[in-house]
């Protein structure tokens, strides 16, 4: 049969756009159908804009902490338009950059919401209702995600806003109640609060950040009591009452919070409504769409990458995925999709960065493993830097020596995780980090000395 292209891919996000180019550089013929700004969510409305403001709230801080480095500044102020224009302009400039790597490769672009007819057909919708149909032989899902939220804490825009609002306010509030923890929930804590917002953090588990390491989790939640946010843990929201000034939150723990704005960054969930799952017959199990280990869904010639097929709900993981994705279709037999080895990365200050099992998990798994870790405070370039937060935590089996996990919280820690997720890659052992020669003064010594003191050969301890 002929079909129109080899591949159409329904989504432009980091996954989508970039399965996209992959495959044009196969030498496939490639249609992505997106509704709304190349790069989705993550580069228009999460990963990058965010770290543009939180790029901003550094650089006030650093200023604000200039006098400790011998730098007099008088008469600081904060421009919040600028600051939000920046955001939006760096995100701005990258979505320019995908549609002239579309125009480079031949990837043909349709402006439209895109629907599977069937398991090579594809209908699309444009802004202004007009509808066309295109078909392939493949079809990639990439639609992403968007904030979920539970019934008592609907969003409204204003009063009640998810992270896409907190991005484009106005003004900056007094006051901001964040519900949610995670990475977004703690980004913003940091961000706001250091801007001079009075900010709650709320979240229902014992620790921010659940996820991470629990050693990691509560040195952050340390540093940001230090720094004068409002941390409750192990507290759920009963319900969220819109005022005239702004919110009151009632607390699991009988209390209220008053707020001028609640922010909920509670998780995502998949954008699966309307684009002809149902009807083709294309698995979803628990809100998210099914697939194998080279992201092929029920239907062998339909796949599905990034957020839309479940966590880790990170930008490099859609990619990943979509590029396995492209490759086993054609033909190229790639190793199916790792989970064990991704990275996961938080951008407060500071960071927090992980990669590998925690050392709760590796108890009970029943692992033999040892421990070893190095504070920031002892290492030469944190100190030079004045950035002495933190330490690395890594956890190696006893007995073959390889890294398990890796987990940091401090100064550059989103960047050093790199070295902890090759190693893990490639089954590095302790031996072989520890040997490998680390340049001084790095933070990346850190790794080194963490590992030395797993083997009992701590030298800066």
């Amino acid at each position: 049969m002929t079909y129109d292209f080899d591949i159409i891919v329904i989504g432009a996000g980091p996954g989508g756009y970039v399965a996209a180019i992959r495959a044009a550089q196969l030498g496939k013929k490639v249609v992505v159908v997106e509704s709304a700004e190349l790069g989705g969510v993550c580069l228009n409305w999460g990963c990058i804009p965010t770290k543009a403001l939180l790029k901003n709230a550094e650089v006030y801080a650093s200023v604000k902490a200039a006098k400790k480095f011998g730098i007099r500044v008088d008469g600081i102020s904060v421009d919040w338009g600028k600051n939000i224009k920046r955001s939006r302009d760096v995100a701005k400039k990258l979505s320019r950059g995908i549609d002239y790597l579309f125009k480079k490769n031949d990837v043909t672009k349709i402006s439209a919401r895109g629907k599977i007819l069937d398991a090579h057909t594809v209908e699309w919708t444009d802004i202004e209702g007009k509808t066309g149909k295109i078909s392939s032989e493949n079809i990639i899902l990439a639609t992403g995600a968007r904030a979920k939220w539970f019934p008592c804490m609907e969003p409204d825009g204003e009063k009640i806003i998810t992270s896409k609002e907190a991005l484009v306010l106005d003004k900056q509030p007094e006051s901001i109640a964040i519900v949610g923890a995670g990475a977004i929930g703690v980004e913003f804590a940091y961000y706001f609060n250091t801007f001079g917002t009075k900010v709650t953090l709320i979240e229902a588990l014992p620790n921010v950040l659940p996820i991470e390491d629990e050693e990691i989790s509560m040195e952050i939640e340390r540093i940001f009591k230090r720094q004068k946010i409002n941390v409750k843990t192990q507290t759920t929201v009963d319900g969220i009452k819109k005022t005239d000034s702004g919110v009151r939150i009632k607390l699991s723990t009988g209390e209220y919070v008053d707020a001028d704005k609640a922010l909920i960054a509670v998780g995502v969930r998949a954008n699966i409504e309307n684009i002809g799952l149902e009807e083709v017959g294309v698995t979803v199990q628990s809100g998210w769409v099914k697939t194998n280990g080279f992201m092929q869904t029920s239907i062998e010639n339909i796949y599905a990458i990034g957020d839309v097929a479940g966590s880790p709900w990170l930008a490099h993981v859609a990619s990943t995925e979509g590029m396995v994705a492209v490759e086993h279709l054609s033909g190229l037999l790639p190793d199916e999709m790792r989970y064990d080895v991704i990275p996961g990365c938080t951008y407060c200050h500071p960071e927090v960065a992980s990669v590998g099992i925690t050392e709760k998990e590796a108890i009970k798994s029943m692992l033999d493993v040892k421990v070893g870790k190095f504070p920031f405070r002892a290492l030469g370039k944190a100190a030079t830097s004045g950035e002495t937060d933190g330490f690395v935590k890594v956890i190696f089996d006893n007995k073959t020596g390889k890294m398990l996990g890796c987990h940091i919280v401090g100064t550059g820690a989103t960047d050093l995780i790199a070295e902890a997720g090759l190693a893990q890659k490639i089954g590095a052992k302790d031996s072989e980090i520890l040997n490998t020669i680390h340049a001084h003064p790095t933070l990346s010594e850190a790794i080194m000395e963490a590992t030395a003191d797993a083997l009992g050969e701590a030298i800066h301890l």
